[in-house]
């Protein structure tokens, strides 16, 4: 589908990348890892012709259909994700166009027969057209992939909607519009843990295409990729299977390169010593020697940068009391977020907090910091207790001054264990070398940006860390070390955030939002959720018909709840199946009845469509009858497979 050539690209003295060729085939899956700041976005782009490259080309099938994912998509103001999305279909946008304006045409009855006969040709062609693009059905995709992606009020404005919404309806438009080749930059930023789940089974199961993915996510990359490209120190270098595949063979990549430079050493040792010896033994030895000494000495390898270190201040000696809620609620512009909810967090304990967007994760960190007021219950801080918080907006930082400024105050040294450290040692552990250090926080990437967020927060004197989704952004190098940093003996953490690998590697505890105001507390990381959560939904399942599901429910979550002090369990993680919402269950309650209307319609229509009279006119009734039919098939069929999955995930 795609091959490049001899690609490079640079920004002023900064090499981003040279001399990087890549193929894609058709249907096939990619991973493209690198660090922060390495140039795999800009790649992308340039791969997509959105930017251009200063050497090599990019060669692409004809008729080959490319779309990419990009991190600030832009609509227009009075659109709705709705309209934005049926837009990008185009072929279908532009059939769907013509039929309505045919079929207008067809119900004027001031028109003469002439037209009529033209309107109801042009109304069949397009008919045609429409099918040829997915019919009818597709507006039940489209709704499908808003509400799979989390954005809410589908016929309401864009224009005030938050970046990572917007993003959430730029990927629902790409995914609608099935194209050949798929490049998509941080696909899972902003999207809740259902919403990725959701996405992971959709790349995998349902899109048929090419994918280039651009992620952070190892998890996503273990279950979609075959191939994975790593671009680092300005190549790319191509690893066969997902996350895991990579990560062994590149150890095995770094032993060899380990091995060469070895060897590299002990022949400079002896070339070396060869050349210290006196001008007239040198005089009588081979130039070619002394040409192989000079081309091991300039065949050092490329380095991919410094190793990333995150420490930060000694931390203050916490109380017995850290943190307390007491029958915690909290509601805003009416609604619950929070109800009747206790908690208590005690020493090296890394609670990991996951819930769908707009639960009210944010608004449980913003109540502990004191910003925001309970609607009822109690919040306890330790007398000792100090909190350094991780905003995800990441909003702490100055555009307009440099790395070195946004981190110390005079742009010269920074306080670091009662100790003036100069800045730029301080920052080299977080990988910014010199030249990189002196560059605005502007021209950053979001991950660079993040990494210097994590240089400011870990200055601050505190016991506590608040992190509020500090995977977004970050590449993989920092999330490793940020993952070490929070399992060091002594550290007490609590973190949102949508990355499952981090959770597994991290927490000790989870607390979920369940909706209705419900936070759960569940013993162990993510995958021990998962294990306790569908013991519970069994549990409720199953119990005795007399005692309803709405009851049971909650007391095998209880029965969780308590098991919090509990060593995390040591079961193999499973999936299993995942429980419905409040708002689903509510769905399928009423889900027969908006079949069986379905079913009546679609009977009403073909009844009508049988009788022969109603072919004696000019036509236009039967097409309108026709088109009524396929709606009510098409409506039919999607209430029918929504049933389907939703019975499916009620069922034990």
């Amino acid at each position: 589908m795609l091959v490049a050539e001899n690609l490079g690209k640079r920004f002023g003295p900064q090499v981003l990348f040279e001399g990087v060729s890549v193929a894609i085939e058709a249907g096939q899956r990619v991973g493209l890892v690198g660090a922060n700041g390495s140039g795999k976005s800009t790649l992308g782009k340039v791969l997509a012709g959105l930017e251009p490259s200063d050497t090599g080309q990019v060669h692409t099938k004809r008729g080959f259909r490319l779309a990419y994912l990009t991190q600030e998509p832009t609509f227009g103001a009075a659109q709705t994700p709705r309209e934005a999305v049926v837009e990008a279909l185009g072929p279908w946008t532009e059939a769907k166009r013509r039929f309505d304006a045919a079929s207008e045409c067809l119900a004027d009855a001031s028109q003469n027969e002439a037209a009529h006969l033209a309107a109801l040709s042009e109304q069949g062609e397009a008919m045609e057209a429409l099918e040829q693009a997915g019919g009818f059905a597709v507006m039940h995709e489209v709704e499908e992939y808003l509400e799979a992606l989390g954005v809410q009020a589908i016929d309401g404005p864009l224009a005030d909607r938050s970046g990572g919404e917007r993003r959430r309806v730029a990927l629902a438009a790409l995914l609608c519009t099935q194209p050949d080749l798929a490049i998509l930059d941080e696909p899972t930023n902003h999207l809740d843990i259902g919403a990725i789940e959701w996405l992971e089974k959709h790349l995998a199961e349902r899109f048929t295409g090419a994918l280039l993915l651009i992620t952070h996510d190892r998890y996503l990359l273990d279950a979609v990729v075959s191939r994975t490209l790593e671009l680092a120190g300005g190549q790319l270098f191509s690893f066969e299977g997902g996350w895991d595949a990579y990560l062994e063979q590149k150890a095995e990549r770094e032993l060899q390169a380990s091995r060469t430079e070895a060897n590299r050493q002990n022949f400079l040792r002896t070339e070396l010593e060869w050349l210290r010896a006196s001008p007239k033994a040198r005089t009588t030895k081979s130039r070619s020697r002394v040409g192989r000494a000079e081309a091991a000495i300039a065949s050092k390898p490329k380095s991919d940068g410094p190793s990333l270190v995150l420490r930060g201040q000694s931390q203050p000696r916490l109380g017995s009391t850290i943190l307390e809620c007491d029958n915690l609620s909290l509601s805003l512009g009416g609604k619950t977020l929070i109800k009747d909810f206790s908690f208590q967090l005690t020493q090296d304990e890394r609670v990991g907090i996951i819930g769908p967007n707009g639960a009210g994760k944010t608004s449980l960190f913003r109540t502990f910091l004191g910003q925001l007021e309970p609607s009822a219950g109690e919040v306890r801080l330790g007398k000792h207790t100090r909190f350094a918080y991780l905003s995800q907006m990441r909003d702490n930082l100055d555009p307009e001054l440099s790395i070195q400024e946004a981190v110390a105050k005079d742009g010269r040294q920074v306080i670091l264990n009662g100790e003036a450290v100069d800045v730029r040692g301080y920052l080299q552990r977080f990988r910014f070398d010199g030249a990189k250090q002196r560059q605005k926080v502007s021209a950053l990437s979001g991950g660079e940006r993040a990494r210097v967020s994590l240089a400011r927060l870990l200055l601050e004197p505190a016991n506590v860390l608040l992190l509020d989704e500090p995977s977004n952004d970050l590449d993989v190098a920092t999330l490793s070390a940020l993952e070490e940093m929070l399992t060091a003996p002594g550290r007490t953490a609590i973190v949102v955030t949508h990355d499952r690998y981090f959770l597994d590697r991290v927490a000790t505890q989870m607390l979920v939002f369940e909706g209705a105001g419900r936070v759960t507390r569940y013993a162990g990381n993510y995958g021990d959720y998962l294990v306790q959560a569908a013991s519970a939904f069994r549990a409720a399942s199953v119990a005795p018909a007399k005692a309803s599901s709405s009851k049971a429910a909650p007391k095998a979550q209880r029965e969780v709840s308590q098991t919090q002090d509990a060593a995390p369990s040591k079961e193999p993680v499973s999936a299993g199946p995942k429980r419905l919402t409040v708002r689903e269950e509510e769905e399928l309650a009423g889900m027969l009845g908006r079949i069986e209307a379905a079913e009546q319609a679609l009977e009403a229509a073909e009844t009508q469509l049988n009788d022969p009279e109603l072919y004696l006119g000019d036509g236009a009734a039967a097409s309108a009858l026709e088109q009524k039919a396929d709606q009510a098939r098409a409506q039919l069929e999607a209430l029918m497979e929504r049933w389907e999955a939703l019975e499916a995930r009620r069922s034990p």
